[in-house]
């Protein structure tokens, strides 16, 4: 199927994206709409064919069936044996969920309903600061969250450490009164190395000022063991389970600080957004499925096209940490070297995925997507409506710049049209070499997600978009989105490295590298 996928691109090599819009229906033929949102994927090198071939690939990789086994709770991370249910957490309708023959729904509902009241109490108190202390899947997406929806946060002040770099909590908590302050402290295993160093440093920063730690803290692990043992009682201990990954989870306990910070109401419509698009996803026919279009236009520029990365664009300044977000989900999901069978792949797995909100970004790194010499696949996303009514003109601007930046990536403007522009400032030699300067190739690929506002529903919406999105590039791919093996040897090497680095083991035995680094970090605490 690569194969005359790549034949379909070496016949279209050389047609212009603009000249495909001769034909006046292109923009709704390559265009969905669902969940309130449309989709454009028309500024792409996509034809009927190519799309049809697209469509014939997801579901000769069987993508309906394999989706159904995930809703269904079949354990599709076969690497760990584990069932895959993130979509269980906004199951807000208690549609029974099966694993092993066991309904997870009651234990989800009655976490929820845990967390409801902990967020309110906490709303209710006088606590000014929460601080959430996680790493990976338990900051970024909170995190991300929190900002994208600044408008509805009515509650304490939400703050997020993630680095073990001290300077990350040192300067987080010189803005918080500890006598007001609650953390919450989001490891799974309660092992996490960076997460127990800084809730330990939350603990001496208490105690410093003198303030009693009970009730300060609030665990969300499944270990209630060790968080009783770090001093948090079971009632302020919410659990999930191992089929929640982590860069899946703050749909669930992952998310209290998103709750404590907007209410529970609005949480639950964030929840229900993401539900929205779960039915989406599960009822719409392949051809009309917004997650597998998304997936197969990103796999036909990656896999097909060999455009290695792919710049995530929101024309939303609350929207900035979305892309470091999908940056671990897309490239710690799909970032894989082999098959679910242990074979190596044959193909590119996933993309580098990188990106900044605009207006930023076109100061920034725009001059490479317009006139560098690879080709980057820009996903666009912007609300039709701002939150700002008094501020329409921004939004209207805003819009504008978006709309421009995917228009001049597919127009481009030829030499000739470079000659005229310049026409009259310079002439002969230097004309044309100044005119050489503003060729922008254009034929760039881009596609655009608008939406009506970035409300809680939306971004729910939005996320779970994304997240199928990957499972759908998996299956084709034939690999295992939901498991992260390529964390592993970073982690036990650093614990190794660890009695090095205090000097409590020598460093011989190491690499030339390593040990020069050590011998400078030694010399330079020695004074």
């Amino acid at each position: 199927m690569w194969n005359d996928l790549k034949a379909m691109a070496e016949a279209c090599e050389g047609r212009r994206i603009e000249d495909l819009f001769a034909d006046e229906t292109r923009a709704q033929d390559f265009s969905l709409t669902a969940c309130g949102m449309l989709f454009d994927f028309s500024k792409t090198q996509l034809d009927e064919g190519i799309w049809e071939a697209l469509l014939e690939m997801a579901d000769k990789a069987a993508v309906p069936a394999k989706r159904d086994a995930m809703f269904a709770g079949e354990k599709i991370n076969e690497t760990e044996g584990r069932a895959v249910l993130h979509t269980a957490l906004r199951n807000l309708d208690a549609r029974p969920v099966l694993v092993d023959g066991h309904d997870v729904m009651p234990a989800v509902l009655d976490t929820l309903d845990r967390m409801e009241r902990l967020a309110r109490d906490i709303r209710d108190s006088d606590v000014t600061d929460v601080v959430n202390i996680g790493i990976g899947g338990s900051d970024l997406g909170p995190a991300m969250a929190y900002l994208a929806l600044a408008p509805y946060a009515d509650g304490p002040r939400c703050h997020f450490v993630s680095n073990v770099d001290g300077a990350d909590i040192a300067d987080t908590l010189k803005g918080c009164d500890p006598e007001r302050t609650v953390f919450i402290v989001a490891s799974k295993t309660f092992t996490t190395i960076e997460t127990m160093t800084n809730a330990q440093t939350a603990k001496g920063w208490l105690a410093r000022h003198g303030v009693d730690d009970s009730g300060k803290f609030i665990a969300l692990s499944s270990n209630v063991e060790k968080a009783g043992a770090f001093g948090i009682p079971e009632d302020r201990v919410l659990g999930f389970e191992d089929w929640v990954g982590g860069r899946y989870s703050m749909w669930g306990p992952i998310g209290l600080s998103l709750m404590i910070a907007i209410g529970p109401e609005d949480f639950r419509a964030f929840l229900q957004g993401g539900q929205e698009m779960d039915r989406h996803f599960v009822e719409a026919p392949l051809a009309e499925n917004l997650p597998v279009a998304l997936a197969l236009v990103g796999m036909w520029h990656n896999q097909v096209l060999g455009y290695a990365t792919r710049a995530v664009l929101p024309y939303d300044n609350r929207l900035a940490r979305l892309p470091a977000y999908l940056q671990q989900l897309e490239m710690e999901s799909n970032g894989k070297g082999v098959r679910m069978d242990g074979i190596s792949l044959s193909y590119d797995s996933g993309p580098i995925v990188w990106g900044e909100p605009g207006t930023n970004g076109q100061h920034a790194f725009y001059q490479l997507i317009h006139q560098g010499t690879r080709v980057v696949p820009c996903e666009f996303l912007i609300a039709a409506r701002g939150h700002e009514p008094e501020l329409q003109h921004h939004h209207d601007l805003l819009i504008a710049n978006c709309l421009a930046q995917s228009e001049a990536l597919m127009r481009g403007r030829d030499l000739e049209e470079a000659r005229d522009r310049m026409a009259g400032k310079f002439e002969g030699e230097e004309l044309e070499r100044q005119a050489r300067h503003r060729v922008f190739p254009g034929n760039r690929p881009s596609t655009t997600l608008i939406y009506p506002l970035l409300d809680p529903a939306t971004l729910g919406r939005i996320i779970a978009l994304y997240e199928h999105r990957v499972f759908v590039e998996g299956v084709i791919l034939g690999i295992n989105s939901y498991d992260q093996w390529g964390v592993e040897l970073g982690k036990e090497l650093a614990t190794a490295l660890g009695p090095l680095v205090s000097g409590d083991q020598p460093v011989d035995g190491k690499d030339g590298s390593t040990a020069q680094l050590l011998r400078f970090v030694h010399t330079q605490k020695a004074g």
